[in-house]
């Protein structure tokens, strides 16, 4: 189960027995339609800190909260209510990613009816994908020769999305905020080898997160850093957890890529460790992890090639979903309640977080009055 003082599924079996009409909270319903220019205002200009203050305490697992009231036109805006929203992966007996499912194939139990809503979306159509570079002297001639298999990966999203640029050494500089403009994407590859040998990796990763606050809030958005380091922090100020717990709150998600460097160790050469916390950037925000190379390739002077991880990543991103929940305002009352998702059909089962696969996760929140 995961446990926080909003949310945890615990491990162990979506059809829901709900009565409510959630046409009600929909903008465009043409019962509303008068109404229409109002909520689209609302989308845009209300967001109330307090109502999600709560949810990012403790929630530790790959994906936050966010604000029920979306700014895209194409979003369905729902009226006080808050939206919990997880990247899910779903596979089946064999390992392989399960594809074309809906939200008839979930069955819900929640006895105390704190949920008013389920929303289930596969894929990930539209991407705000920052790449956060490594520019030290070993890693500026592979990084870039990669732009164009980097920048392949972005491409191959929906045209909704958009790319950024960050380099760091010992600081970290956004030289390309979020564009749809390739070209402005591909000139950040270029670079000199920074001069400073110390490098502060977590610093940047922070940096990063802070970078998606510029974005507009939309519920069906991934936001992903792909972090490009040889892992080793000699400079940082800010410790891995609280970059990792900034992502979870922004859901934000690490891919990280590690073009290690080798040291001799028992009379062998060997991956010389990464920093503690690099690894964990991917696997605690919902992200993976790829090492490059090994020791037989470390000693053949072809530079390594990023693209089948690049499409590794790629294919990752396409076969998640995204699983969410409306939260009712009578839950607010200080009291714990817990409800379940199970998957339908057979020999299909499914992990989010931190948690491992299972037919079934658990959920629990407790969560204060509103003022």
């Amino acid at each position: 189960m995961l446990e926080c003082a909003l949310l945890r599924p615990v491990t162990r079996g979506f059809s829901r027995e709900s009565r409510q009409d959630h046409r009600y909270h929909d903008h465009r319903n043409p019962q509303y339609s008068v109404l229409r220019p109002f909520f689209r205002l609302a989308g845009r200009l209300i967001l109330p800190p307090s109502a999600f203050f709560t949810l990012f305490v403790c929630l530790l697992i790959a994906a936050a909260p966010i604000p029920a009231l979306a700014q895209d036109e194409d979003e369905v805006v729902r009226v006080n209510t808050d939206l919990l929203l997880f990247p899910v992966r779903i596979r089946d007996k064999k390992g392989q990613a399960v594809t074309g499912l809906s939200d008839h194939d979930l069955l819900l139990k929640d006895q105390d009816g704190v949920t008013t809503g389920l929303y289930f979306s596969p894929g990930a159509d539209r991407v705000a994908l920052m790449f956060a570079l490594d520019q030290s002297g070993s890693l500026r001639q592979v990084i870039s020769q990669q732009q164009e298999a980097a920048l392949a990966l972005f491409s191959r999203f929906g045209e909704r999305s958009s790319v950024a640029i960050l380099r760091f050494s010992d600081t970290a500089s956004l030289v390309a905020p979020f564009t749809k403009d390739l070209s402005a994407a591909r000139a950040a590859f270029k670079f000199v080898a920074a001069p400073n040998e110390q490098t502060a990796i977590f610093d940047a990763a922070a940096n990063a997160v802070k970078a998606f606050d510029e974005l507009p809030p939309v519920r069906t958005e991934r936001r992903i850093v792909v972090l490009i380091s040889d892992g080793l922090d000699t400079r940082s100020r800010t410790r891995a957890e609280t970059v990792i717990d900034a992502a979870l709150e922004r859901r934000v998600s690490f891919y990280v890529i590690h073009l290690p460097l080798f040291e001799p160790r028992d009379g062998h050469l060997a991956v010389r460790r990464p920093s503690k916390g690099f690894r964990e950037l991917a696997e605690k925000t919902g992200g993976k992890y790829f090492l490059v190379g090994d020791v037989k390739s470390a000693l053949t002077p072809a530079p390594p090639d990023l693209a089948p991880i690049f499409q590794a990543i790629e294919e990752d991103l396409k076969s998640q979903y995204l699983l969410g929940f409306y939260i009712a305002e009578s839950s607010r009352d200080n009291r714990k309640h817990v409800f379940s998702v199970s998957m339908k059909p057979d020999g299909v089962e499914y992990s989010v977080g931190r948690m491992g696969y299972s037919r079934t996760h658990k959920f629990m929140i407790n969560l204060p009055p509103n003022d």
